[in-house]
């Protein structure tokens, strides 16, 4: 059975989805606080995590931050920060998945659903990438450029694995955004995508403005190009 950990403040909300989430068959497991959190989550094994921005001794963006540091769990935000930054910033930290408040309930059932769905398709027997001079340690969740550590933020890590997993093969935008983010929300376009390549290459390209790794493909998408 499925294990869900829970981090939010309001009680009302805690048992209306304690009760659809085990109406679903999961277990979860709640907490109301950070430090409560931390507590739960070093001592307990979860599936999935769903965490809420304010709470009353700490914000979610850095428990998200330190259960990404040991933990590739799917992690779900459902909050009523609901400004664009916050949702970047949600997205870049870690989490998998943002859902804002006010909310439809099957909706939310439907995204968990999905993140569960997505970590059983996880291998874990690949714990690595390795491609040209770029080496991802999937387990850690770190990327090396000639064994120098790089610094990617959550979606450029994501963006690199999904290039990295299907090398030389054209990836349209709609095909990489459905990839990375399975959902239709406002704020994710092909603006935001073209953003988040032309950050990679100035990461992980010798001449970010002559790549020989992310190649656009004119009229089709972007490619990981393996060849010299």
């Amino acid at each position: 059975m499925k294990r869900l950990f829970l981090v939010e403040d309001d009680l009302s909300l805690i048992n209306g989805l304690s009760f659809a989430i085990k109406k679903q068959g999961y277990e979860i497991k709640v907490a109301r606080t950070v430090r409560e959190a931390e507590t739960l989550w070093t001592s307990g094994n979860y599936d999935l995590v769903i965490l809420d921005v304010s709470l009353p001794d700490g914000c979610g963006f850095d428990l998200c931050k330190k259960i990404r540091q040991t933990s590739k769990v799917p992690i779900l935000f459902l909050t009523a920060a609901d400004e664009e930054t916050d949702i970047i910033m949600g997205l870049d930290i870690g989490a998998d998945d943002y859902i804002t408040k006010p909310f439809k309930l099957a909706v939310f059932l439907s995204r968990i659903n999905a993140l569960l769905r997505r970590s059983e398709n996880f291998n874990p027997q690949v714990t690595e990438l390795s491609s040209c001079d770029i080496k991802v340690q999937l387990l850690k969740r770190q990327v090396y450029k000639n064994g120098k550590l790089l610094d990617l933020t959550a979606s450029e890590y994501k963006l690199l694995c999904l290039f990295m997993e299907n090398p030389d093969m054209v990836l349209s935008a709609e095909q990489i955004l459905s990839k990375l983010w399975d959902c239709n929300e406002s704020y994710i376009d092909h603006n935001s995508l073209t953003v988040y390549i032309r950050r990679l290459r100035t990461k992980i390209e010798d001449h970010p403005g002559d790549p020989k790794r992310i190649i656009t493909v004119r009229r089709m998408g972007y490619k990981w190009n393996t060849k010299d």
